[in-house]
């Protein structure tokens, strides 16, 4: 199970923090792409709109006549190579709507968070509780995390006006409910810092991650005291083949003796 970093209300470190179920390891590209795409998409207007020659004024009469005065033949000083005439093949007003479905939207948001927790950018702390909105405090708070050079992205338990108001002026931090964050959320900031009680994981004390590391010490052991148990197996076979071998070969050389006494005697 992927651990964070755990820290009280006033950014002091606790340990670490089990991270519950949810962060299973997967990251799906493909659905993170789509995601994006899809969340870039929806925020366009799509109001860029631009004038054909049928649209814009003017241009009624032929500028001059068609033979007879050299000049190439205009049909309209409204046509596209005209100053002031119409644009072709322009924008014009449309949606830019692009629909995604709803598992792949779940999949995207559960692998952004997992991707943030490979990296060890989250930070899960204590309930806030801010009694007025004080951007210091907020601003504070994650100066003692080091998580003032990097965009960062506060999820709380439920809805919290204070802890909002209190980032709303901050460069490059975003508050907003843990359930409300989609991928691309998560993807825009470098380091989460989530409230615990929005997660449903658990701390880890001292001892449980002291048997983790025994159990993970073993396991290496283990795994070190097999690969010599199989390099002196290799070993022993390449051995009894290579006396085999040599037992082949005297055999021969005997054989070729024999016969070669054997046609002397004749």
């Amino acid at each position: 199970m992927p651990e964070a970093k755990h820290y009280t209300a006033a950014a002091e470190p606790k340990g670490a923090y089990a991270l519950p179920a949810e962060f299973d390891g997967t990251v799906a590209q493909g659905a993170l792409y789509h995601a994006v795409r899809a969340f870039r998409n929806n925020q366009r207007q799509g109001n860029a709109s631009t004038k054909t020659r049928a649209e814009v004024s003017g241009g009624n009469q032929k500028p001059w006549k068609q033979k007879g005065t050299g000049r190439a033949r205009q049909g309209s000083t409204r046509a596209v190579q005209w100053v002031g005439g119409g644009v072709a093949h322009g924008p014009r007003p449309r949606s830019y709507t692009t629909p995604l479905n709803r598992k792949v939207r779940q999949l995207a948001r559960r692998s952004a968070f997992n991707q943030r927790a490979a990296e060890g950018a989250i930070h899960v702390i204590e309930d806030l509780t801010f009694e007025t909105p004080k951007t210091q405090l907020l601003h504070g708070l994650l100066d003692k995390l080091g998580l003032r050079e990097h965009n960062v992205l506060v999820l709380t338990a439920g809805h919290k006006p204070n802890v909002y108001l209190s980032g709303r002026n901050l460069d490059g931090v975003a508050v907003q409910r843990y359930e409300d964050a989609a991928a691309y959320d998560v993807l825009w900031a470098r380091a989460l810092v989530i409230e615990e009680s929005a997660l449903g994981g658990h701390h880890v004390d001292g001892s449980e991650a002291k048997a983790k590391k025994a159990t993970t010490r073993q396991k290496r052991v283990t795994k070190a005291s097999g690969k010599v148990a199989k390099r002196a197996a290799t070993k022993a076979t390449k051995a009894t083949k290579k006396s085999a071998k040599t037992t082949k070969a005297t055999k021969q050389v005997a054989k070729k003796a024999t016969k070669s006494s054997k046609k002397k005697g004749r």
